[in-house]
C-alpha cells in the first residue's frame, strides 16, 4: 500500500490537529487546578505544546512511536488481504473488485488517518485528565514534594513544587502555601533542580 503521497497532503492538517490536541490537553490539565491556561499562553507555546507533550517522558515517546507504527501497519495488513471477506469487513471496504488501485489506496489512507486521529485524541485527553486529577488529589492531601528552589531577581528564594512552565510564566506552589502561584520568568533569576539519585550516586 502506498500511503506516502496521501500522507504528505495531510501533513499540514495533521500538525494543525496536533496543535489543537495540545491546546485541549493543556486546558483540561490546568482547568482542574483552577487556571485558564489560554490567558497565560503565547502563540509559540501553542505551537510547541504537542511536541512538548509527546516528548515529555520516555514512556510517552515509546508508546507514541509504537502506536504510529501499528496505526500504519494495520491498514497496510488489511490492504494486502483486501480480497478476503474478513479484511473487507474490518476495513469497511466495499466491492474492491470495482475500485481502481488509487481508490483502494485512498480508502486505506483514510482508515489510517481515522485510527491515527482517534488514538492521538484519546492519548492527549487521557494525559490531560489523568495528570490534572492526580495533581489535584496531591494538592488536597498535601502530598506534594517541594523539590525545586526558585531564586528571584531580588535575591529571595523559596522551595516550590513546579507545576509547569511556558515561555513567559512559572506555575507552582510554594512550601507551606496551598495557593497556586504564577510568576513571570523575568522576575526569576534561576530555578534549582535536584540531581537525580541515579546520577549523583555515580
Amino acid at each position: 500500500m502506498k500511503l506516502s503521497e496521501n500522507l504528505q497532503k495531510l501533513l499540514p492538517y495533521g500538525y494543525l490537529f496536533l496543535v489543537v490536541m495540545g491546546i485541549i490537553k493543556e486546558s483540561i490539565f490546568y482547568y482542574q487546578i483552577g487556571i485558564n491556561i489560554l490567558k497565560y499562553t503565547t502563540i509559540m507555546d501553542v505551537l510547541i505544546s504537542p511536541v512538548a507533550t509527546l516528548t515529555s517522558h520516555p514512556v510517552v515517546v515509546i508508546v507514541t512511536t509504537g502506536f504510529i507504527l501499528l496505526a500504519y501497519a494495520y491498514p497496510a495488513y488489511l490492504a494486502k488481504r483486501r480480497n478476503k471477506k474478513w479484511a473487507q469487513n474490518l476495513s469497511g471496504l466495499k466491492n474492491p473488485e470495482t475500485l481502481s488501485e488509487e481508490e483502494v489506496e485512498s480508502h486505506f489512507s483514510k482508515l489510517f488517518t481515522i485510527i491515527f486521529a482517534i488514538g492521538l485524541l484519546s492519548m492527549f485527553l487521557g494525559i490531560g485528565l489523568g495528570q490534572g486529577k492526580n495533581l489535584s488529589k496531591h494538592i488536597r492531601n498535601n502530598e506534594l514534594k517541594y523539590d525545586r528552589k526558585l531564586n528571584y531577581s531580588n535575591d529571595e528564594s523559596e522551595d516550590i513544587y513546579l507545576i509547569g512552565t511556558n515561555s513567559i510564566y512559572y506555575f507552582y506552589l510554594s512550601k507551606g502555601n496551598r495557593s497556586i502561584k504564577i510568576a513571570p520568568i523575568g522576575a526569576v533569576k534561576n530555578l534549582e533542580i535536584p540531581i537525580k539519585a541515579s546520577i549523583s550516586a555515580k
